[in-house]
């Protein structure tokens, strides 16, 4: 029985690693994009914090509105034979633009759709990533 519950308390703590990580990725990605672009504003006052703030809501968005969004858009996306989807990523971010008013300001729609590849590819690189980390914990095991 302590074995199952030790498994379950890795699970929980693997999964948090993962959500730190990605965390700490996105917030890097919008720091970077934001000294970039003049189009792309973040309240430099407190960068970092903001930063992160803006990575929150976007996650709760993603996990929120995005599943809907991409449900319904199922045969634009099938249609366009998958050129939509980045357009959802969009109005995420135009979205979390428009929640956090002044704080975080795109004035460019290609900027955003630029952004929205880049969080896509750190996606991509820090799933790698966990799956190498992952895999050497389990060796080490």
């Amino acid at each position: 029985m302590q074995i199952i519950i030790k498994e379950k308390n890795k699970t929980r703590i693997n999964r948090l690693l993962d959500w730190i990580i990605y965390m700490i990725g996105y917030t890097i990605v919008f720091i970077l994009v934001t000294s970039f672009f003049k189009s792309f504003h973040i309240d430099s006052k407190h960068l970092i914090i903001w930063s992160f703030i803006i990575v929150l809501i976007l996650y709760i968005l993603n996990k929120t509105i995005k599943p809907i969004l991409v449900t319904l858009t199922i045969p634009i996306t099938g249609i366009t034979l998958g050129l939509f989807y980045p357009c959802i990523n969009v109005f995420i971010l135009k979205l979390v633009d428009w929640i956090l008013g002044k704080h975080f300001e795109i004035d460019s729609l290609l900027v955003a759709l630029l952004v929205a590849i880049l969080l896509s590819i750190t996606n991509f690189i820090m799933e790698e990533a966990i799956k190498q980390i992952i895999e050497k914990v389990k060796k080490h095991d």
